[in-house]
């Protein structure tokens, strides 16, 4: 069991810092003008990496406000998009 534990620990680190690499592209994209690829990085954190991270998360039964703190700094950029 200690085994799992530490796998999914792994798993969400993994995940944190593969989403802060989104959100560093996504905000390059935005200074640039690069709206389609912008949405692109946005759908890619929301969808799938927001998600895997809240069920790893929830697995481990850990109170991170790390998913909270991602969402609301995605709600920012999605903002800043629409503009």
């Amino acid at each position: 069991m200690v085994k799992r534990v530490k796998r999914l620990e792994k798993g969400v680190d993994s995940l944190k810092d593969e989403i802060e690499e989104h959100f560093s592209k996504l905000e390059k994209d935005i200074q640039e003008g690069r709206i389609e690829m912008g949405r692109y990085h946005l759908k890619e954190i929301d969808k799938s990496l927001l998600k895997a991270l809240e069920i790893k998360i929830k697995i481990l039964g850990l109170n991170d406000d790390s998913v909270k703190n991602f969402r609301e700094r995605l709600d920012n950029l999605k903002k800043m998009l629409e503009a």
